[in-house]
């Protein structure tokens, strides 16, 4: 659910710009778009103008990538070779495919590298006998319990308590009684966080009353959203001095993400990318998975949030039929606060997902063509193939869990519940190249860009939805033509981010760049910063 999920402005860092643009020279190459039959827009006639494909350079010379990033006060530049100084006899794919290669090509990453080890010396184990138990029950969808989880770590850690396995919740919409044991590794989890909190599966049993064993009867609390640590050092610690344990529920977004001591951001991800690790089964047919998609060549990773309660959520109602409409506004009216949301205006603002459709013709102009191999971590697309069928006609090659697990594979594990997001989740985590399409308020897709990074800045493309809006929208109107269609999207595409370290600027989320806390740096200025243990 997305009651919790926040819904601040996209961020967009890290930009790319490519040299000596003015030497390229594109030859077009095209393709229709009816206005009337457009399958996303279901208002207005007329015709659409045609999109061009990035397509053959004449006369090109050595093109070098500059990347700057905020606060390292450097920048440094990639060169790709001296193979492609000459592209005259190229053929159009050859040519189309050298900007979708610069994409898979590694990031520099200036002498940084991921390590959530603590550089505290005074970071020590938890005692043995602790202040209480903490329990916590989170709530959201998988990626969004995650965060709860890195959370309830660290509150264990501050308050110095013991903590109970926290519990999911799989069952109110997911239909999913799975519970942590049924999609983490339980050991995995208890041993990795060993030299930080203590962790037990179930409260301690404390007598016996009636003739039947009784536990530890905890304390109900709401923490604040955002606490400071020092509401769980005061009001929190208290309680649990008092009753013996606590119970913090709701527990998502309860733990303020912006912290100053750098061991409790250390902390977090090592909960995230060490500590949870999905049990074994999931694991397995992941890797699977990945083999099958590679078996073919490189593969492209895509997040389709295209999906009835992030359109809901996000107010995007327009362009479906009255029936879809409706159903679309009366699951805002049960799940969601009560807000007046015009379309057009989310449209503009970026806050809209972007479609199936918008999002081949995005890849088309960014150098990927026709052979392109896809995977798709989706949900069920609202609208269904009305709305897949264009992105299915530019990437024939689309595939999903569905279509490269066995069906014996799938039902052994049950993927329909939090387990199949997690198969998901692993497949874009080791994709070549990730994709979200509405990475705001999107836990799933805030939390890949953050694992890709930490697992050596791995590239993902983040759509500028903001600044390719009014570019759609004056394609369905016909107000523009080719030419200019061609190179506005390019302009908005020059917004991509492609990984890299960079500063963290709001609202982006931790979750989403941990960058520099969990990274580190031999010869770092600061020495905080710095690897610890030999070089």
């Amino acid at each position: 659910m997305l009651k919790e999920r926040s819904a601040g402005e996209d961020q967009r860092t890290a930009p790319l710009k490519a040299r000596n643009a003015e030497n390229e020279h594109f030859e077009e190459k095209s393709w229709s778009i009816k206005m009337k039959g457009l399958t996303r827009r279901q208002t207005g006639p007329g015709v659409v103008f045609l999109l061009c494909v990035v397509s053959m350079v004449s006369h090109m010379r050595q093109e070098k990538l500059k990347f700057t990033f905020m606060n390292l006060g450097s920048s440094f530049e990639v060169g790709h070779g001296n193979e492609h100084n000459s592209l005259t006899h190229l053929t159009y794919q050859e040519t189309t495919q050298l900007v979708a290669d610069r994409l898979r090509s590694s990031t520099p990453s200036l002498g940084w590298r991921s390590s959530a080890a603590s550089r505290n010396p005074e970071w020590s184990p938890p005692p043995e006998r602790t202040n209480g138990y903490l329990l916590v029950r989170c709530n959201g969808g998988l990626n969004q319990q995650r965060g709860a989880i890195c959370n309830a770590v660290l509150a264990a850690r501050i308050m110095n308590a013991t903590l109970v396995l926290p519990a999911l919740d799989t069952n109110s919409f997911w239909h999913d009684k799975s519970g942590f044991s049924g999609i983490y590794d339980v050991r995995h989890f208890i041993t990795s966080l060993a030299n930080d909190v203590k962790v037990v599966t179930t409260l301690p049993l404390v007598g016996v009353v009636y003739k039947q064993h009784r536990r530890i009867k905890p304390f109900q609390l709401r923490p604040p959203r955002n606490a400071l640590p020092n509401w769980y050092e005061t009001v929190a610690l208290a309680k649990m001095k008092e009753h013996g344990a606590i119970l913090l529920s709701p527990f998502s977004h309860r733990l303020a993400e912006e912290l100053d001591n750098l061991d409790y951001q250390r902390l977090r991800c090592r909960v995230n990318y060490h500590a949870l690790r999905f049990r074994e089964d999931v694991m397995s047919l992941s890797s699977k998975i990945v083999a099958r998609l590679r078996a073919e060549g490189q593969f492209l990773a895509i997040h389709l949030r295209f999906e009835m309660d992030m359109l809901a959520f996000a107010g995007c109602t327009d362009i479906f039929t009255v029936a879809e409409q409706a159903m679309l506004v009366k699951y805002r009216m049960e799940n969601f606060a009560e807000k007046t949301l015009h379309y057009t205006d989310r449209r503009l603002i970026g806050k809209c997902p972007l479609t199936p459709e918008e999002v081949g013709l995005i890849l088309r102009a960014l150098g990927y063509d026709n052979s392109t191999h896809i995977y798709i971590a989706a949900g069920d697309i609202f609208g269904g193939e009305r709305f897949m069928d264009p992105l299915r006609k530019f990437f024939p090659r689309l595939k999903t869990r569905k279509t490269v697990a066995t069906a014996d594979e799938l039902n052994r594990i049950s993927t329909e519940g939090l387990l199949g997001p997690a198969v998901d989740y692993m497949v874009c985590l080791l994709s070549d190249i990730f994709m979200p399409t509405f990475e705001g308020p999107s836990n799933f897709a805030n939390n890949l860009l953050g694992h890709r990074l930490y697992n050596g800045f791995h590239k993902s493309i983040i759509p500028d939805r903001r600044a390719l809006a009014p570019i759609f929208m004056k394609m369905e109107e016909g107000s523009l033509d080719q030419g200019e269609f061609k190179e506005r999207v390019k302009a908005a595409m020059r917004t991509t981010l492609v990984a890299g370290p960079h500063t963290r600027v709001e609202p982006e989320s931790f979750y989403t760049n941990p960058w520099p806390e969990c990274f580190c740096k031999p010869h770092a200025a600061r020495k905080s910063y710095q690897c610890p243990g030999p070089i």
